[in-house]
This record gives structure tokens, C-alpha cells and sequence, in this order.
């Protein structure tokens, strides 16, 4: 089964060796310059590119461009985000999907709700087409396992639309160990989580979401970079 069909059917796949040694380093440096304020607490920057556009040369590596239209031809990024899970964070993620869009501006196209206003514009949940287009890559920094905060998921998932905790199966969960330098494909309305930190290790993961659909009524991405 190839990868792309691997996705659609259980909602995830993960990747091995799509970034070198040396790519990853690079990574590494440049967010080793951008300190969490405190290092028991989880960090993010969003809007990662439009804060840092001299990062993308980085991500978009010849192997990594090659293996992202492997998987999602032509689609555009529409958000980056950078989380760090410092060496003895207590924080964990509890079950969910991913089921909101960011967008620039806000209006009143139908389908389209629980808007939240962000520094970036706005925060959405769209209507479930845009939903089920969006394909997550998950670009590992660090070795990531059970111990250090890996995603928990339920494969399969995301085939029932938007749902609630309890109309699924916990107890069918996997953990998703994914290597240095290693991608983790997956839909964003795949049920996941992720637990506390239990052991001295960091977990650095580029979140990069892809879509191949121009949005309604002059709505418009926050992040729209095309970079084929």
C-alpha cells in the first residue's frame, strides 16, 4: 500500500531519514537561539513563518520538497507551527483533532464558526471539506518515543467528521515513535494526544499543515506559501 493510500485509510504514517544529519543540526541551531521563557513549560511560535521567513530554506530542504509532493502534490502551506517540550515539562496533551484553520480576516460565510481572534488574524473551525483536505507534516528534531512526549493516536479516526472523546476507542491508541530527522504524515481530524514528559529529554517538532483548497466569500489562509 503506498504512503498516500496508507494516509487516507488509518489517518497517519511515519518516515524515517527524510531530513540528514546535518539538515537537522541546522534546525536544531536555529531554534537553539529562541529560548523557551521558562523551561518547564511547553513553547510554541506560531505563524512560523511570517515570523521567521528566513527559516523556510531550512524546512524546505531538496529532500524534504521531494517527499512532501510524495505525499501532498501541489498543495500550499497554510500553517507552521514550532513546539518545544523542554527537558521536564509536566504539561501533556489530552485527546482531540485538530479542527480548527487560521485565516486572515473574519466574515460571515456559513459553516464557518467559533471564531477567535489571534495576533496573526483569526482562528476557525471551517465546514468538514476543508477539514478532511489538510494534511499534517510533522518534522521531528529529536528522537521522540513514549518517554519524551511522542503523539498517541487512534488510527482511523478521522474518518468520522468532527466527533466527541467518547464516540471512540481509546484503548485502540498507538504510540507514534518517530526518529530524528523523521516526518510523521497524518490528518488533522485523527483523535490524538500526547503525555508528560518522564524521562531528561527534549522533543522539538515543526507542525506544517498543507492544503490544496482556496477558501470561500474572501476568506484567505494566514499562511499561503507555495513552494514546490
Amino acid at each position: 500500500m503506498n504512503a498516500t493510500r496508507l494516509l487516507d485509510t488509518q489517518g497517519f504514517e511515519v518516515f524515517d531519514k527524510v531530513f540528514g544529519v546535518e539538515e537537522i543540526r541546522s534546525l536544531q541551531t536555529y531554534f537553539d537561539r529562541i529560548n523557551a521563557p521558562d523551561g518547564k513549560n511547553l513553547f510554541a511560535i506560531r505563524n512560523l513563518f511570517g515570523n521567521h521567513p528566513d527559516l523556510l530554506p531550512l524546512v524546505f530542504t531538496e529532500g524534504f520538497t521531494r517527499f512532501k509532493n510524495s505525499i501532498a502534490p501541489e498543495y500550499s502551506l497554510i500553517k507552521g507551527v514550532y513546539f518545544d517540550k523542554p527537558e521536564g515539562s509536566n504539561w501533556f496533551v489530552a485527546w482531540h483533532q485538530d479542527i480548527t484553520i487560521s485565516v486572515t480576516d473574519k466574515n460571515t460565510t456559513e459553516g464557518f464558526i467559533n471564531w477567535l481572534p489571534k495576533e496573526y488574524g483569526y482562528s476557525v473551525q471551517p465546514q468538514l471539506e476543508y477539514l478532511e483536505n489538510i494534511v499534517t507534516l510533522r518534522i521531528h528534531l529529536d528522537e521522540t518515543n513514549e518517554n519524551n512526549g511522542a503523539l498517541r493516536v487512534i488510527p482511523n479516526s478521522h474518518s468520522k467528521g468532527v466527533v466527541r472523546l467518547e464516540e471512540v476507542n481509546t484503548e485502540e491508541a498507538i504510540t507514534c515513535n518517530v526518529s530524528s530527522g523523521g516526518v510523521m504524515a497524518m490528518k488533522p481530524l485523527l483523535m490524538h494526544s500526547s503525555r508528560r514528559i518522564t524521562e531528561g529529554s527534549r522533543r522539538r517538532v515543526l507542525h506544517l499543515e498543507f492544503s490544496n483548497k482556496n477558501l470561500p466569500h474572501g476568506l484567505h489562509w494566514a499562511e499561503n506559501i507555495d513552494w514546490q
